[in-house]
């Protein structure tokens, strides 16, 4: 079997090994593929696997060979799942192995809005305390975080990791799905944790997490009739999809202070592009999408993109999307 990675750098800068997937069949790994370059670089292989390279159903038609696709993430709207399907090729994704570290990245960013802790050692070692005079300076509200209420949006494995992350620190949690007998599974059990409508969720809560898939219903959620209906003051964290927010409706709201400040790993456009708004907002954190990135992790995805390969060869696919 004639096996392609397309862009496996990032899962793979160097510290991981590709040698098990190298053992089911004749593999070529590219760090990166542009467009124009996909088709190309299928060629004649049975198998695929993309992180962000998309396969479109123009690819597939050009490919006649491709009898399976993997997809190195969770989300897989990179591919035309429904075209692969017509086709008779399953499109297997990861779907657990960064629940994790990206519930602990949320606490990070959550905490670094709450105490501000890089700027406040950039500070330090500019002088500011050394010449400030006083035994103690800090240039940002501190918060605490027990008695607050985290609101979380989409309780499947990572939203529920957060919630127990959430409630070591003395938090309340609510929590939103739009499907829950779907979107709650997995993950252990968390207690003393309420379901509640989006309504009560946006009204009641001091920070907001979001943890839900990027669909045609949830694109562009929070907007700006969803910020008029939160706290003033609120906390808004995203790790999940970055068009989730509406981006100009969460810069002008940080700006008005209607939102006391924001962190996101993800935007609407990723690299991130000049003229985002978000990067000229107040109180504004925003990473790279690294959350989901600690070497554990992508350890763990490239150990189950070998096995869903593996399943497949076997004729027990596993993981299938589509």
């Amino acid at each position: 079997m004639r096996i392609v990675v397309l862009d496996g750098g990032i899962e793979n800068p160097g510290d991981l090994s590709w040698e098990a997937l190298g053992r089911l069949g004749d593999l070529t790994v590219y760090d990166r593929t542009e467009s124009e370059q996909t088709v190309e670089r299928i060629g004649d292989a049975e198998a695929i696997f993309t992180n962000k390279v998309l396969i479109t159903e123009a690819v597939l038609e050009q490919c006649p060979q491709l009898r399976f696709i993997g997809v190195l993430a969770t989300g897989y709207n990179v591919v035309d799942t429904a075209a692969a399907r017509a086709r008779g090729i399953p499109v297997c994704n990861i779907p657990e192995y960064g629940t994790d570290a990206v519930a602990q990245y949320t606490m990070a960013l959550l905490l670094e809005l709450c105490h501000h802790i890089g700027e406040h050692s950039a500070c330090v070692k500019r002088g500011d305390w050394t010449n400030g005079g006083d035994w103690c300076f800090w240039n940002y509200p501190l918060v605490e975080l027990s008695g607050k209420t985290i609101g979380i949006i989409g309780f499947g494995r990572i939203g529920k990791a957060v919630a127990r992350l959430a409630q070591a620190f003395g938090m309340k949690v609510l929590a939103y799905a739009r499907h829950p007998q779907t979107e709650t599974k997995g993950g252990a059990e968390v207690g003393d944790c309420r379901f509640v409508s989006l309504e009560e969720l946006l009204a009641q809560s001091d920070v907001i997490s979001l943890h839900c898939p990027l669909t045609p219903q949830t694109q562009g959620m929070i907007g700006r009739e969803a910020i008029a209906a939160m706290k003033d003051g609120v906390f808004l964290i995203n790790t999940a999809r970055g068009p989730l927010i509406q981006e100009d409706a969460l810069a002008e709201a940080l700006k008005s202070g209607k939102v006391g400040g924001a962190a996101v790993d993800v935007v609407s456009q990723e690299p991130i592009q000049a003229d985002n708004p978000l990067l000229y907002a107040p109180n504004m954190i925003i990473t790279p999408h690294i959350a989901w990135a600690p070497r554990e992790a992508r350890q763990r995805l490239m150990d189950t993109a070998v096995a869903n390969l593996k399943a497949f060869q076997e004729g027990k696919a596993q993981n299938v999307v589509n």
